[in-house]
């Protein structure tokens, strides 16, 4: 049992028809892996039966973000090609950051017709990329006065990750979302919430749990690959988040109970650690580049509810950081035999 400072170390191989390409019938009737980190135990449930291993001095911290219609397809003005690209966020002078492919490449000055999305008469939006800035993101002004998030509803979709293999469909508009998804600004879901119902909810608090909420607008932080050997050589893009005053009143009551702060997601897990990590846990918004790898203190999370995760990820890595990185491959390889399904639209995790 040791920690280790090395991506190589966190790989696995993964049989391509495990990854999850549309959601279950039900978001509660994904499977549900529960692993202890004390006893070394693997048990095999339904999601709908995580109320069954909550105690009533719980508290579960959830990520409202919301996803936003962030891809955008369009065509280059000056060559008629098509460009793909992904909405980060926007910039305070009104700008957009984005990433983008296209054949050839691109200059600064160019301009960029966007498609409307599928049965919307919106006319065309022109994007102008004014700079590139580092990791291939762009710094582009859209030619129109209306506010963002109206203009991606208008040109955008919702962003599927690209091992779906498939456009968005109508259905992935609720289903690529929360129930509990409030504040516009992810471009990835948080997808350890997916798989909560009204009913599991409601459950959770006829159990005496409690339930508070962050924000982290996931973006290229929690999902851009890990291109280095050596983890400590791994530059994490920062992610706004926030840590309301209310969920901090619940996270302290719930330790002085002796109760279990439980995470839903890495996303949940980064903004209370990072906002620990500055010292007296208080209320806080801002951006977080936190990575959590081996040899890191994890100052208030106890529990610990996720998805399974890409090979040589840094939420892989935040994971076995969390419970032990030969108990959570232990844990990946019996999921694989029990044909568990992979990634966002898969299945579930609880570290207890």
């Amino acid at each position: 049992m040791y920690d280790s400072d090395s991506i190589h170390d966190y790989d696995y191989t993964l049989p391509e028809d495990l990854i999850a390409q549309v959601p279950a019938e039900r978001r509660d009737q994904s499977r549900l892996m529960v692993v202890n980190r004390a006893t070394s135990n693997i048990s095999h449930h339904r999601f709908s039966d995580l109320p069954d291993f909550l105690h009533p001095s719980d508290l579960l911290v959830m990520n409202n973000t919301r996803v936003v219609p962030a891809k955008l397809v369009g065509t280059r003005a000056s060559t008629g090609g098509k460009w793909e690209g992904l909405y980060l966020r926007e910039e305070e002078n009104g700008c957009w950051r984005i990433i983008g492919k296209t054949r050839g490449k691109l200059t600064p000055g160019e301009e960029i017709a966007l498609t409307p999305s599928t049965g919307n008469s919106a006319p065309t939006l022109t994007l102008i990329l004014l700079n590139k800035c580092d990791g291939g993101e762009w710094i582009v002004r859209p030619q129109c006065k209306l506010p963002t998030l109206e203009l991606l509803a208008q040109f955008g979709t919702m962003p599927l990750p690209h091992y779906m293999q498939r456009d968005a469909e109508a259905a992935d508009f609720e289903r690529y979302q929360t129930l509990y998804a409030k504040h516009p600004g992810a471009v990835a879901a948080p997808t350890a919430g997916l798989h909560f119902t009204t009913e599991v909810i409601e459950a959770c608090e006829q159990r005496g749990v409690k339930t508070a909420n962050v924000t982290l607008h996931v973006g290229l932080g929690t999902f851009r690959p890990v291109k280095v050997d050596l983890l400590d050589d791994h530059e994490m893009h920062f992610e706004w988040c926030e840590l309301p005053e209310e969920t901090v009143e619940a996270v302290k009551k719930t330790q002085s109970e002796n109760g279990r702060v439980i995470a839903i997601g890495t996303t949940s897990v980064r903004t209370l650690e990072a906002v620990a990590g500055q010292g007296e846990l208080e209320p806080w918004q801002g951006e977080t580049n936190l990575f959590i790898r081996p040899h890191y203190e994890f100052k208030i999370v106890d529990s610990l509810l996720t998805n399974f995760h890409l090979p040589k990820s840094t939420l892989l890595v935040l994971v076995c950081t969390f419970a032990n990185r030969e108990l959570i491959l232990k844990a990946y390889e019996e999921a694989i035999r029990e044909r568990y399904r992979f990634f966002s639209y898969g299945d579930a995790m609880l570290i207890v």
